[in-house]
């Protein structure tokens, strides 16, 4: 959902109670989450916590819009979970838990789809994208539904701002089309929350295909940098990211996609100018280059790893972190759905 520098949204102020908050999570779709997850998205959800009431989830309602093998999904659930914190999110100091146990969520959901018109969702890019790539017939309601169960996932937290991906504008847009149509309908509820897109930012794409963002679902394999690989895995991975027949090293993504790429991974993990980096490797070789980033991205990952394992070797633990964070959820989204449910009409629960 977000993967975007929030420096530029520190000025952020909700209505009462809801101050600075953020909210972000990532599907449990693999088994490990990749280097684009790392330094595009949790990276900076690391830096939220010093400014932002910040609350982060793993969005298993989402995954299983497509079909999912149930022990891999829980599984993976926990994977996320203990890379959110190996990655430095720390559940004292943020609200960290699973989407399914906290059922608001689903049930704010349904008031939203009933609001939705079935041409305003058939007309979500990622529903009309998928559906055609799949056919109608083998696309899930799930799918068309995707887009309101993300604006329950926000609303019901109340934020004034939400940092996301550029892909995730139209999917904003629309739940501030449902808040204000809510608020329109039933009296003020919602907060209408406001997209914030990032202008720069770590743009991570395959180590073999240059032009394409780094994704789970990738071609193959050796595109990728997952966080749990083992060390010599990612080494030999960068040492063999496409480049080009030429011999410069410089910043040029349209002419020169594979050098560019690494000198992107190159500056966000070391936090290095991309400038710098180029001053420094002038008259050197590509291996030269591929060579020092490897050492640097291992060096970045391995205590990242190393944490995760150990918290997986606790899923005990791991639950007890996450049951917790689920109740503290539940506090913030049970009074808002239940403001939801009574203007709506319910009646309201007994005992």
């Amino acid at each position: 959902m977000l993967a975007t520098d929030l420096s530029k949204t520190a000025h952020l102020v909700g209505a009462s109670g809801t101050e600075h908050r953020v909210l972000s999570g990532m599907q449990p779709s693999a088994d490990s989450l990749h280097l684009g997850n790392y330094l595009g998205a949790l990276v900076n959800w690391v830096k939220t916590q010093q400014n932002f009431q910040t609350l982060f989830f793993i969005p298993d309602l989402h995954a299983i819009t497509v079909p999912q093998d149930p022990e891999n999904l829980r599984q993976r659930t926990r994977v996320a979970a203990a890379q959110y914190i190996a990655g430095g999110i720390d559940p004292e100091r943020s609200i960290l838990f699973v989407q399914s146990q906290v059922p608001e969520h689903a049930q704010l959901a349904w008031v939203l789809e009933c609001m939705t018109g079935f041409g305003e969702a058939t007309r979500m890019t990622q529903f009309k994208d998928k559906s055609a790539k799949e056919g109608t017939e083998h696309a899930g309601v799930g799918l068309l539904a995707y887009p309101m169960l993300m604006a329950a996932d926000i609303l019901l937290y109340q934020p004034q701002g939400v940092p996301v991906g550029d892909d995730q504008r139209q999917h904003i847009e629309l739940t501030r089309n449902l808040a204000q149509r809510f608020n329109s309908r039933y009296g003020e509820t919602f907060v209408v929350p406001n997209g914030f897109y990032p202008e720069t930012g770590a743009r991570i794409y395959d180590l073999q295909q240059p032009t394409k963002k780094m994704s789970k679902s990738a071609e193959s394999p050796n595109g990728l940098i997952n966080i749990l690989d083992q060390p010599k895995v990612i080494a030999k991975r960068i040492k063999s990211a496409v480049t080009d027949a030429q011999t410069e090293i410089r910043f040029d993504p349209e002419t020169k996609p594979g050098v560019s790429n690494l000198l992107s991974i190159f500056a966000a993990i070391t936090e290095c100018e991309i400038d710098e980096i180029v001053a420094e490797y002038q008259g050197k070789m590509y291996g030269h280059l591929k060579v020092d980033l490897a050492e640097a991205v291992t060096t970045r990952l391995q205590p990242v790893r190393t944490r995760a394992l150990e918290l997986l070797d606790d899923p005990a633990e791991l639950d007890r972190i996450l049951d917790a964070g689920a109740e503290k959820a539940r506090e913030i989204a049970t009074p808002v759905l239940a403001e939801v449910y009574a203007k709506v009409g319910f009646l309201p629960p007994r005992g």
